[in-house]
C-alpha cells in the first residue's frame, strides 16, 4: 500500500525518468536535423547574391576601363598638322628652287627702277648693274627667303614628336616629306646666297 501511495502522489519512479530522458534525446536530435536542413538552404540563398554582386563589380570595372580607353584614343593626336607642315615645307623648298611670282615681280620692279636711274650716257657697267644685277639679286633674295622658311618648317615638324605625346611615333611618310623639305630648303638657301653674292652666275665683266 505504501508504494502505490508514493506513485499516485507524483513521485517519479525510475521508469518515468528513463522515458523523459529518451524524449529529451529525441527532441535534441530533431532540432539538430532541422538546423542541418536549413543550413544548405541559407548557403544556397547567399551564394547567388554574392555572385550577382561580384558580377556587377566586374561589369563596372570593365565599363570604366573601356571608357578610359575610348577617351585616351579620342584625345590622342592624329598627326594631321604634322603632315600638313611637312607638305608645306617640301612645297616651299620646291618654290625656292624654281622661283615664285613674288620673286618675278620683285625682279621686274628692280629692273624698271634701274632703267629709270640710268641714262643713255651711262657706261655699260652701270647699265648692267642697275638693269640686271639688282633684278637678279632680288630674285635670289626671295628664293632664299622661301628656302629658309621651308627649312624652319621642316625642322619644326621633325622635332614636334619630342614635345608631344610620349610613346606615339611619327608616321614614316611625314618624316620622309619633312626631310625632303629640309633638304630642298638647304639647297635653295645655299644657291640663293651664292647667287646674291655673285659667286654663282655673276654679272659679266665689262672691261
Amino acid at each position: 500500500m505504501g508504494t502505490k501511495t508514493v506513485d499516485e502522489t507524483g513521485v517519479k519512479t525510475d521508469e518515468h525518468k528513463t522515458d523523459e530522458a529518451a524524449e529529451a534525446t529525441e527532441a535534441s536530435e530533431s532540432i539538430e536535423v532541422t538546423k542541418a536542413a536549413e543550413a544548405p538552404e541559407a548557403a544556397e540563398t547567399d551564394t547567388p547574391e554574392d555572385a550577382d554582386t561580384a558580377t556587377a563589380e566586374d561589369t563596372d570595372e570593365d565599363t570604366d576601363e573601356d571608357t578610359d580607353g575610348t577617351e585616351g584614343t579620342e584625345a590622342a593626336p592624329t598627326g594631321v598638322g604634322q603632315g600638313a607642315g611637312a607638305v608645306v615645307s617640301a612645297g616651299l623648298g620646291i618654290v625656292s628652287l624654281t622661283g615664285s611670282w613674288v620673286g618675278t615681280v620683285a625682279s621686274a620692279r628692280e629692273s624698271l627702277m634701274g632703267q629709270l636711274q640710268t641714262s643713255s650716257s651711262s657706261d655699260v657697267g652701270t647699265l648692267i648693274e642697275k638693269g640686271y644685277g639688282n633684278a637678279w639679286q632680288a630674285t635670289a633674295m626671295w628664293g632664299g627667303i622661301f628656302a629658309l622658311v621651308a627649312l624652319i618648317v621642316g625642322v619644326v615638324v621633325l622635332a614636334r614628336p619630342a614635345f608631344g605625346a610620349p610613346g606615339r611615333p611619327q608616321a614614316p611618310w611625314i618624316k620622309s616629306v619633312a626631310w625632303a623639305g629640309v633638304a630642298l630648303g638647304v639647297i635653295g638657301l645655299l644657291l640663293a646666297v651664292l647667287k646674291y653674292t655673285d659667286v654663282l652666275l655673276g654679272l659679266p665683266a665689262t672691261g
